[in-house]
C-alpha cells in the first residue's frame, strides 16, 4: 500500500493525520515485526494517558498492530511518556517502543499548522530515526 493510502486510511480511522497517530500507527508496525501481526496474539500498553494530542497514538496503535480497546488487549495508562509496551499472549517477549526526545521536541517547536505536513514527514522515516526499542524481556 502506498504511503499516501495508507495515510488516507489513518486519517479516515482517526478523523486527521496528525503527529501522534502516525507515531501510534508506526509503533504498531514496529510490534508487528517483532511479535507478529496476529492481533489475537499479543498486547499493548500505550503509556501517554486518555488526553489528546498525545492520546492520539492509542488509535495509531489501534489501526496497525489490531490491538483494541474492544478486544481488550490494549490499556492505556498516564505515565506521561510517548511510549507502548508490547508485549507477546505467550508472555516471552516484551518490547518497548519510544519515541526519540528529538522529535517530541520537534513535535513541540512546530506550529500548529505545520502538523499534518510534519506527520507525514515523520511517516516516511525510518524505525531507527523515529524510536528507541527496547526488549523489555
Amino acid at each position: 500500500m502506498s504511503s499516501d493510502a495508507v495515510l488516507r486510511r489513518i486519517s479516515d480511522f482517526h478523523g486527521h493525520i496528525g503527529p501522534f497517530v502516525v507515531i501510534g500507527y508506526r509503533m504498531g508496525l514496529v510490534a508487528n515485526k517483532l511479535l507478529g501481526v496476529d492481533p489475537f496474539a499479543k498486547t499493548a500498553v500505550a503509556f501517554t494517558g486518555g488526553k489528546p494530542p498525545r492520546s492520539c497514538l492509542v488509535d495509531g496503535i489501534q489501526l496497525s498492530s489490531g490491538c483494541t480497546l474492544g478486544k481488550g488487549n490494549i490499556d492505556v495508562v498516564d505515565l506521561g511518556e510517548v511510549a507502548a509496551l508490547f508485549e507477546s499472549k505467550a508472555g516471552d517477549r516484551r518490547v518497548k517502543v519510544t519515541l526519540q526526545a528529538k522529535l517530541l521536541e520537534t513535535i513541540s517547536a512546530t506550529p500548529s499548522e505545520r502538523l499534518e505536513s510534519l506527520a507525514r514527514d515523520f511517516y516516511s522515516l525510518s524505525d531507527d530515526d523515529l524510536f528507541e526499542v527496547s526488549d523489555e524481556s
